[in-house]
């Protein structure tokens, strides 16, 4: 069964950075594409970062020149490098396979405020 655990989270200043991880156990990590996500209060879940087993990578307009996911076949790890941060960007952050388990992990809370 597959385990998600994000890490990394906290509260940072606008205009500040972070730096997200997750090392997916009980799956074939190398295979997949990976993405990370965010859901605010109120809002429904979305995915904001994707890369594929060749380092393809995708963003949200939202995020795009501000977020950057990699990827650590060796660790098992993907990352999401977040800088200068808005607001905007509070939310609880996952990482998941694209598609979905179907299940996720508890996330880690990402709160952008001065």
């Amino acid at each position: 069964q597959v385990q998600l655990v994000e890490s990394g989270g906290g509260l940072v200043q606008p205009g500040g950075s972070l730096r997200l991880a997750c090392a997916p156990s009980g799956t074939m990590f190398r295979i997949y594409v990976w993405g990370w996500y965010r859901q605010a209060p109120g809002k429904q879940r979305e995915r904001v970062a994707v890369i594929t087993s060749s380092d393809i990578t995708n963003y949200a307009d939202s995020v795009k020149g501000r977020f950057t996911i990699s990827r650590d076949n060796a660790k098992n790890t993907v990352y999401l490098q977040m800088n200068s941060l808005k607001p905007e960007d509070t939310a609880v952050y996952y990482c998941n396979r694209v598609p979905d388990f179907g299940q996720w992990g508890q996330g880690t809370q990402v709160t952008v405020s001065s």
